[in-house]
């Protein structure tokens, strides 16, 4: 089972509900390229370094998943490209060793 950490950046402007929409969406995502969520890490509203789109803040969450597929982390990130709601991405291999 390979372990990947994603990376999401969402729109500071989005409204709760949207923003919580918007965070299922992409898990959804994840689902369907057969990966499982193991962990969300909601970071908060944090400030962007430079402004993006005109956005200065943004939701910061860490997701940690894990798939069999090799093509899953592909997918996600050809998804998490056009959604609107999502101002920066980044899905990384987990290394981490819990022994």
């Amino acid at each position: 089972m390979n372990k990947y950490e994603l990376t999401l950046v969402l729109n500071g402007k989005l409204e709760e509900d949207a923003k919580n929409a918007a965070l299922e969406k992409a898990q959804e995502f994840i689902a369907r390229f057969n990966g499982t969520v193991t962990n969300v890490d909601d970071w908060g509203k944090k400030r962007l370094a430079y402004d993006i789109q005109k956005v200065k803040e943004g939701f910061y969450y860490f997701i940690k998943f894990e798939t069999e597929d090799p093509a899953c982390p592909n997918e996600v990130e050809a998804r998490l490209r056009i959604y609107e709601p999502v101002l920066r991405y980044l899905i990384v291999t987990d290394e981490t060793v819990s022994e």
